[in-house]
Parts: C-alpha cells; structure tokens; sequence
C-alpha cells in the first residue's frame, strides 16, 4: 500500500508538470513510455524538461517494485482460507481480499457490524446538547432533535477506502450489489448516500461471512442483526 500511495503520488507529480507547461496530447497517455517523447517535447524550458525526466526515472524504478509487492501479497495470502472465502463477495478481487485479512486480521474483534462500521468511518455522529433540562425549577426532557453531524472522524482511513473503492466498482458493474444500489437511488436517495449504504452492506457482508465461513449470495439475504 505504501509503494502504490508513491507512484500515484510521483504521478500526479508528473502530471501536474504538464498541466503547467504544455498542451494536452489527444489520445495519448502522459505515463505511457511510448508516448514519453511526444510529451516532453512540449517542455521548451530546459529546467522543467529535466525535472520531468527524473520524475520518469523514478516512477521506473518504482513500477517492478510496485509489480514484486503485488505478487509477495498475492503469494502470502494464499496461506489464507479467508482471503478464498472473501472473494466470493462482488467487487471484493485478490487484492482486496487479502488487505482485508492484513489490516483486519480477525473477525473476531468485531462484536457486531455497527462496530466495523465505526472502524471504517461509517458510523453516523449525531449531536445532543442535552438530554434534559431545567424548566422552572423541574427536570424536563428536552424536545429538541438530535442533530446529525456526520460519519465519525476517528477510523482506519486504510479500511474506509477499500470498502468505498469496491462500493463504488460495485456500483458499476451487473450484478446482486448492482441491483441493491440502483434499488436505493430509485427509491429517491441520493447516489452518494446510496453509495455510503453499499459500502456499510459490503462491509456487513465480509464481517458475516468471515464469522460464519458460510457464503451469502445476495445482500438481501443478509440477516437485519448480521455480524
């Protein structure tokens, strides 16, 4: 996870050189080494031309490392029965799998799905300024709403993204979790909090399915107190 946070963070870099001084190539990728020259031609100051170059060098010589990472992670999660049983689950591939089982590690230190949402950053903040007050000398209950403040802020952002990264692929893509998101924007929610409401099910899911070793073939088979 680091190795890939470097390269896309080397190729935004790159990109940012080029969203300064040259003109967008159609057609043509700005990572591409094929297109490499195109590209740097367009760099007519010769500081800025060398900068790119040693940008490219980098993202090189980051690339097989990235490549070497992936296949380490993809041969130790072998090891693994939860990381087969995860995939079972739409828009969940090898790499998601096996991060899940590296910075989850167990089911276990979730009592129930709520909990799992909280670590991922899906559990709603809501705000009380009291739950009683004082009114002429009497104890009352304050009628007041709660108001809602948002996801909570303190979370595994690692975990938060690989759920929402494969809500979101799921979101695309035909199949059971398709048809749960489009269910819910049909309804008249809105997509984001549609999206939101598919990561928090993919993520009740695998909490499920980890826990029972027992796969769930549609998310509305998922039972209401799941996990």
């Amino acid at each position: 996870m680091t190795v890939t946070k470097d390269v896309t963070r080397l190729m935004n870099r790159i990109k940012s050189v080029y969203r300064s001084w040259a003109i967008p190539c159609a057609g043509t990728s700005v990572y591409t080494p094929r297109h490499r020259g195109e590209w740097l031609a367009q760099l007519v100051e010769p500081g800025v031309r060398i900068r790119a170059e040693h940008l490219y060098q980098q993202l090189d010589s980051l690339q097989p490392v990235r490549l070497d990472a992936r296949r380490q992670l993809l041969l130790e999660s072998r090891k693994h029965a939860a990381v087969k049983l995860l995939r079972q689950i739409p828009s969940i591939g090898p790499i998601r799998a096996a991060l899940l089982v590296a910075l989850l590690q167990t089911p276990h230190r979730f009592r129930t799905k709520r909990q799992l949402w909280a670590y991922s950053g899906f559990a709603v903040e809501v705000h009380d300024s009291g739950e009683y007050r004082w009114v002429r000398g009497k104890l009352q209950r304050n009628r007041e709403r709660i108001t809602v403040r948002g996801l909570n802020n303190n979370h595994n952002k690692d975990v938060k993204n690989l759920f929402k990264s494969a809500a979101i692929s799921a979101s695309t893509r035909p199949g059971p979790l398709h048809d749960f998101y489009l269910a819910r924007v049909e309804s008249g929610m809105r997509p984001t909090m549609a999206r939101l409401t598919l990561a928090r099910k993919i993520a009740a899911i695998t909490l499920t399915m980890w826990k029972t070793r027992r796969r769930i073939s549609t998310p509305n088979s998922l039972p209401s107190q799941a996990a």
